[in-house]
């Protein structure tokens, strides 16, 4: 699993964006800023849906008066779901990530196997980024939504 301290894997990610699909390469995009990545088991489920991006909406003026440049949520979904997610979230503040494959979440040693509910999703976690290594990484115990919360991170920062 990576740790603090140690530089995010070189992985693409998806973002459908009003301009078209974008494939972000995550070293670049996150070069010389300082970013809060979340991520969710999946788009539209309850928890999801009804506290953990919810509080990253409610609170990203906040992360930004703390100087935070991006706040991006991640999930092992398709693009256009992150997309219609963040629409119905109100979350236009936030960059919604597809990792549609699931490559980002095992290269962070991060994903986990749901069997028939869904395969491999991604744990749920969150961190912070600056300058693409990971100084904050808050992973939640299965079945708990505690450490990855926007307050919890909020207050880390």
């Amino acid at each position: 699993m990576i740790a603090i301290g140690q530089k995010l894997p070189s992985v693409n990610l998806s973002e459908l964006t009003p301009d078209g699909m974008v494939s972000h390469d995550l070293n670049t995009l996150f070069a010389n800023k300082k970013v809060v990545l979340f991520a969710v088991p999946g788009a539209f489920t309850p928890t999801c849906s009804d506290e953990h991006l919810p509080g990253y909406v409610i609170l990203a003026d906040q992360f930004k008066a703390k100087g935070v440049d991006i706040i991006a949520c991640v999930s092992v979904n398709d693009a256009f779901v992150m997309s219609a997610w963040g629409k119905a979230q109100n979350a236009s503040e936030l960059m919604m990530l597809a990792d549609g494959d699931g490559s980002f979440s095992r290269a962070l040693g991060l994903e986990m196997d749901t069997g028939s509910f869904g395969g491999v999703r991604s744990q749920r976690y969150a961190m912070v980024i600056d300058n693409g290594v990971v100084t904050l990484l808050n992973v939640e115990e299965p079945k708990s939504f505690e450490v990855s919360k926007a307050d919890v991170v909020l207050t880390s920062i």
